[in-house]
């Protein structure tokens, strides 16, 4: 495929791979972004955003977090995961653009721990655990409310991992995903189609990136 390019990189936490999808004309962005605790890169929206943002001026760069990288089925602990992401930064910011750090679950959940330390251009959460399922006194709402820079959340209307309307107010931007799950996906008997509800997951970042300075 043209313009897609993987690299791996040496990181505290081990090897991790990048997956850089280019900006198909000229670039004014880095769009990073991690996968969750329960899958990788081959998520929908993450190969949907990649698909999609390169012609909108955003490179898109899927980041597959050492334990993955490795083959292990579970996830390390957090400050694992930020160790990873902090070692993976250096690659991330070579092109020289603004890096808008990303993730899902709790690749958003890293994203916005480190976004000041980084210097992040913005954070992009998609499916945020803001609570595990049935436990909202868990709440992670001051991860979120921390990043110090803008930050959008894309959420679905369904997620046990939090529901839009749980969120606090709060100095982001949330998007719902009417019906969807952690994963955003939809039922079938749901007033949008499986294609439309991920036609505006990458709306909406389009849309977000393209008002970053």
């Amino acid at each position: 495929m043209a313009g897609v390019t993987s690299e791996t990189v040496e990181t505290d936490a081990g090897t991790a791979r990048v997956t850089w999808h280019r900006a198909t004309g000229k670039a004014r962005l880095v769009l990073a972004v991690g996968h969750g605790a329960g899958g990788g890169i081959e998520a929908r929206d993450l190969r949907a955003l990649a698909a999609v943002l390169p012609a909108h001026g955003v490179t898109v760069a899927l980041v597959e977090q050492p334990w993955r990288v490795a083959g292990r089925k579970v996830a390390p602990a957090p400050r694992t995961l930020d160790a990873g992401w902090r070692g993976i930064w250096p690659a991330l910011t070579a092109p020289g653009l603004p890096v808008v750090s990303g993730g899902r679950s709790a690749g958003a959940r890293v994203a916005c721990r480190t976004a000041t330390e980084l210097g992040a251009h913005a954070v992009l959460a998609l499916g945020f655990p803001l609570h595990p399922p049935g436990r909202p006194d868990r709440s992670r709402a001051g991860e979120l409310l921390g990043t110090g820079v803008p930050t959008l959340v894309v959420q679905g209307g369904n997620d046990p991992f939090g529901r839009p309307g749980e969120f606090p107010e709060g100095p982001y931007e949330l998007v719902e995903v009417p019906h969807g799950d952690h994963g955003f996906a939809v039922p079938k008997r749901a007033a949008l189609t499986q294609d439309e509800a991920v036609a505006l997951i990458t709306g909406a970042v389009v849309r977000w990136t393209g008002s970053l300075g």
